[in-house]
């Protein structure tokens, strides 16, 4: 285990339908910000650090990475000079990757965070790797403040405020549809308090280098909370919400998709000192792993991601929702 989190609770209590059920706390180490993830396989999944521009391997139950995707070259950037990737989707073969497009916690302009790229694992790969596909959408967020339908949501003037201030833009979630669109979902603004998400209409275009086309934005109600991780299981999708800053709670929701109907259902989770930020389906398993970034956790008065790197981890649960 990561001395980092010895000091830790290893377990967490989630209560669905009936009574609490109580699941094991993994940690995997390399890491401490698992921002975005998506299940290679049913034995391994692949994590994006949003302060590090390299992807990272995992078995599932061990430890350390098994395999590491550096993408400063193709992104066009310096390892540690961060694109804040944060949701991650599989679509058609492909895994796409967004970035924030939101500034730095300074409110200071941050084009290295205007992304949306796919990756493709490579053939025959054991364990499993991925390489970089077609080039990187750089326009996004050009796009957003230009579409008609959105202008009532003000993303010109969030786009200029600190990710985390009130009403500023931080894109934290994405999804794939069923028809093959992706879903963005926004950690930010959260307009009347309800939760935005927009579609990518094209992406397999997008990111062949056509401009991105919009669909009509969907308002869902998370009692206040905007979206960090986004993901279809099955016919539904499930929702991570959170704060938009980071004073604030942390809550599981199944929603239909539809931007008309049943309103979200909250699942009845207590997620203890996790902050959620990825979760995926486990192929073959009607279960979820969640994943926490860590980035923020104390420890005598250090932060996970300002200790040594081999101290450096995240937490995971696995549930069955």
């Amino acid at each position: 285990m990561s001395p980092f989190f010895a000091a830790l609770p290893l377990s967490v209590a989630l209560a669905m339908s009936g009574p609490a059920l109580r699941h094991d706390v993994a940690i995997y180490s390399g890491m401490c910000d698992a921002s975005a993830a998506v299940a290679l396989g049913a034995d391994h999944f692949v994590v994006a650090d949003d302060e590090r521009n390299t992807l990272l391997v995992y078995r599932r139950g061990e430890p350390a990475p098994v395999g590491t995707v550096p993408l400063w070259k193709f992104l066009e950037t310096k390892e540690d000079k961060e694109s804040d990737i944060e949701g991650a989707a599989e679509l058609g073969g492909r895994i796409y990757w967004i970035a924030s497009h939101g500034r730095n916690s300074d409110g200071k302009k941050r084009e290295d965070r205007h992304r949306l790229f796919a990756t493709e694992i490579v053939p025959g790969s054991d364990p499993p790797t991925l390489r970089p596909v077609g080039p990187q959408y750089l326009r996004l967020l050009d796009d957003l403040m230009a579409d008609a339908a959105l202008r009532p949501y003000r993303l010109g003037r969030a786009s200029k405020l600190s990710p985390e201030a009130r009403d500023g833009l931080n894109i934290e979630g994405l999804a794939a549809t069923p028809d093959g669109r992706l879903l963005i979902g926004f950690r930010n603004p959260i307009p009347g308090g309800r939760a935005l998400i927009v579609p990518i209409e094209n992406p397999l275009e997008v990111v062949s280098g056509a401009r991105a086309k919009l669909g009509a934005p969907i308002e869902v109600d998370l009692d206040g909370r905007g979206i960090r991780s986004l993901e279809r299981i099955g016919s539904a999708y499930l929702v991570v919400a959170g704060p938009p800053a980071d004073i604030g709670s942390f809550a599981l929701y199944r929603w239909s998709g539809q931007a008309r109907g049943a309103a979200p259902q909250a699942i009845r989770a207590r997620l203890g000192a996790l902050r959620p930020e990825a979760l995926f389906e486990v192929p073959g398993t009607a279960d979820v792993q969640i994943l926490s970034d860590d980035g923020g956790v104390e420890k005598n008065g250090v932060r996970c991601k300002d200790r040594p790197p081999d101290e450096r981890s995240f937490r995971s649960i696995t549930v069955r929702p």
